[in-house]
């Protein structure tokens, strides 16, 4: 029997990687020896960055990287270099802002000619394979885009290297931040709504067209919009920001890019009402979706909410994407084996059901399952969003009734209803589990996105303990036993330093900006949830190495990449938010909530000089980058200190908090002091909490309400405290 041929990706710890070990292409990892071996024979670079559940990145592997005249093409003029972008964030973000400049969108897979130099030639997201180009009509094929870049190196490559050396000047125009040395208004938050209520899709939820996607950062600025205390924001303009993310949320809820069966939710859906997914679940979506749906039932008390963050941290903490040692695996693929006995994979296999199906797993029930969760006999997918009739006759859950509608329609009471759906629900995961092999799953592990996990399970937990005190245990386990691996796994004490991924060990790559700022920003929501001060002296010490390596002592703000990366002809800086929030904008906040924690107003200054150094983009264009907006509004109306003073076993003291914790209270921290036993690393480095602890003549428990480093008087009564909120 032949030995499978095996390339150099074989050797790599990517799982998206290792998916593309038996192309014929002579591919290299981003690496000092293929970066030099195309000096060494001025060879241009071809570079293809995606990751592991991207579909279109199996697509353009089928059609191209599979194909031996492909390869052959490749092999013969090119270094071809494979990138995972979740390890490599630093090379996506220089060859995507190319891309993006130059074709006007962007996306995964990215393939990008460069100059033996890194300069870039060429560029662009999927192309289609020679079998393929008749499909994609307008769209070049790409083996002709091969062909001529091959020649054009060969035949003149000295105006090859003029272009993209003029590219890349542009570029680093381009990466110029923009700042100030005046104050930032907060009317740009008014601005940012604007822009969203102009394109709001007051049917579906979401704005603007398809595909869309959720958008974490954004339904987070919009909750909280008439939380900030910001004179800019009117109750009008605050309450409908509120009901465009609540309705958001509640058709993604209810919608098909939600796994009704399972847990999670896909990256994004490519129609407008969130029906029909492209089914890749990312780790990052569930992390920031958790805290979005956390947010909507502290403000509204609905079920619909409450449920589905639940859904998310239980899909976090108990299935595929848990690591049994603490930890969060990065993603689950879009494309699976429709059965076991299958030898081709298809998208959304796993998660898509046809009638006969329902009909045969769940027997009299069939029908009113299929009611709620619109199945139908030819299928609920319109051919047109399913180009490779992979979805023919099948159908995607989304739930269409209410259960009152449901009874109502099959003359039932609720009860019995809601225990049918139950019922099924129940007999599908079962049949699913059993029946249906897996997606393929990304089980590298990304200190950033267990940041974002981490501080969302730390939050739930908070606000769940008067509720569901079980839960929340459960869900705080999750999140410091994710916190606990990074620390053994991803940290090195000895330099402060961080890793970027952990897989079967830690790998080679040091942490980005989004590292430190993501983990930052949980540790300190463990630390309001906890009150241990070891997550607290693990922020600051984190916080201490992100200034050394990343700030910018020049123009301020933090660059993506340290200094010392050789390999980048770039060094930008993250500002606007995508499917992940700018690392600016958090560690903008986190310098915020230290510094009250701390007292430190040095902190506080750097939060502000992080924002003015972006002040281009947040006057021009506020909606790109909320996830900065509460920090530039709390420069303005200052931050809340929340300090609850007595014994964590008295009763009174817990009513305190579970007042507290019942309320979104955003640019605010809250803080624990036992007058009998204080915080020590608290007590040296903030005053007030030290004028607090030295308050010997008020009664305990008590809680003050800080701004400015100034405390009001204290409040005695949970009924007063109430009020105050």
């Amino acid at each position: 029997m032949a030995t499978e041929h095996l390339n150099r990706l074989a050797a790599s710890k990517s799982p998206y990687l290792r998916q593309h070990m038996h192309n014929p292409v002579d591919w290299f990892e981003w690496s000092p020896d293929a970066l030099q071996l195309a000096k060494e024979q001025n060879k241009p670079i071809f570079l293809s960055v995606g990751y592991s559940a991207c579909h279109w990145c199996h697509v353009m592997e089928h059609e191209s990287f599979e194909n031996q005249i492909i390869a052959d093409a490749l092999n013969k003029s090119f270094v071809s270099v494979k990138v995972d972008r979740e390890e490599r964030p630093d090379v996506d973000r220089i060859y995507m802002s190319f891309v993006q400049a130059t074709t006007g969108s962007g996306g995964w897979p990215m393939s990008v000619f460069l100059t033996p130099d890194l300069k870039p030639i060429f560029g662009g997201t999927y192309f289609p394979g020679p079998d393929a180009v008749k499909m994609h009509s307008g769209r070049g094929g790409f083996l002709q885009i091969i062909e001529k870049i091959a020649n054009l190196w060969e035949t003149d490559q000295e105006r090859c290297q003029k272009s993209a050396s003029n590219i890349l000047e542009q570029l680093r125009s381009f990466s110029v931040s923009g700042g100030t040395e005046n104050d930032l208004s907060d009317r740009i938050a008014i601005d940012a709504y604007n822009y969203f209520r102009k394109r709001f899709d007051k049917t579906n939820g979401g704005f603007g067209g398809a595909p869309k996607f959720p958008t974490a950062t954004n339904l987070s600025f919009l909750l909280r919009m008439g939380k900030y205390r910001s004179d800019a924001v009117g109750e009008v303009e605050a309450a409908h920001a509120r009901q465009m993310a609540l309705l958001t949320l509640r058709k993604i809820a209810l919608g098909g890019i939600r796994d009704h069966i399972g847990f999670g939710i896909s990256r994004y859906s490519v129609t407008a009402d969130w029906s029909l997914p492209h089914f890749e679940v990312m780790l990052y979506d569930q992390g920031q979706l958790l805290g979005n749906y956390l947010d909507a039932w502290l403000l509204t008390g609905d079920d619909v909410y409450l449920s589905t963050m639940n859904s998310l941290a239980t899909y976090l903490g108990t299935q595929r994407l848990s690591h049994p040692g603490g930890g969060f695996y990065s993603a689950e693929d879009a494309d699976s084996l429709p059965g076991k006995e299958s030898l081709e994979k298809k998208e959304g296999a796993f998660y898509v059901w046809e009638y006969a199906e329902f009909e045969k797993v769940l027997g009299e029930d069939a029908h009113i399952a299929a009611a709620f969760w619109d199945v139908r006999r030819g299928g609920n997918v319109d051919p047109r969003h399913d180009a490779h009739d992979e979805l023919l006759q099948k159908n995607v859950l989304c739930i269409v009734l209410t259960i009152p509608e449901l009874a109502k329609k099959f003359n039932k009471t609720e009860e019995e209803t809601e225990a049918i759906i139950k019922r099924c629900r129940q007999k599908l995961w079962e049949y699913r589990q059993e029946h249906r092999p897996f997606p393929h799953l990304d089980d590298k592990i990304v200190t950033s996105w267990n940041g974002l996990a981490i501080g969302s399970l730390a939050r739930a937990a908070a606000a769940l303990k008067a509720k569901n005190p079980e839960r929340a245990k459960e869900y705080l386990k999750y999140a410091e036993n994710a916190a606990k691996f990074v620390k053994i796994n991803l940290y090195k004490p000895e330099s402060g330093k961080l890793i970027r991924v952990f897989r079967e060990e830690a790998g080679k790559v040091e942490g980005f900006t989004d590292d430190y700022a993501f983990l930052i920003q949980g540790l300190l929501d463990l630390y309001e949830t906890t009150f241990n001060s070891e997550y607290l002296q693990w922020a600051l010490k984190l916080q201490e190495t992100q200034d050394t390596l990343f700030w910018d002592d020049a123009e301020d703000a933090y660059f993506a990449t340290p200094a010392s990366a050789s390999d980048a002809i770039l060094r930008l800086k993250d500002d606007q938010d995508n499917a992940e929030p700018s690392s600016n904008a958090i560690a903008a906040s986190n310098l915020m909530r230290l510094s009250a924690f701390t007292g430190d107003r040095k902190m506080e200054d750097k939060a502000d000089r992080t924002c003015r150094a972006f002040a281009v983009t947040l006057e021009g264009a506020p909606f790109a980058m909320t996830g900065m907006l509460p920090t530039v509004i709390a420069q303005i109306a200052g931050m809340r200190q929340v300090v609850v003073v007595g014994s964590l076993e008295d009763q009174k003291t817990q009513d305190f908090l579970s007042t507290i914790r019942a309320k979104l209270m955003p640019n605010a921290v809250v803080m624990h002091i036992d007058p009998e036993n204080p915080d020590a690393l608290i007590v040296e480095k903030n005053e007030v909490i030290r004028e607090i602890v030295g308050d010997k003549k008020s009664p305990v428990p008590r809680v003050h309400i800080c701004e400015g480093f100034a405390c009001g008087l204290p409040i005695t009564d949970v009924s007063k405290l109430e009020e105050k909120f």
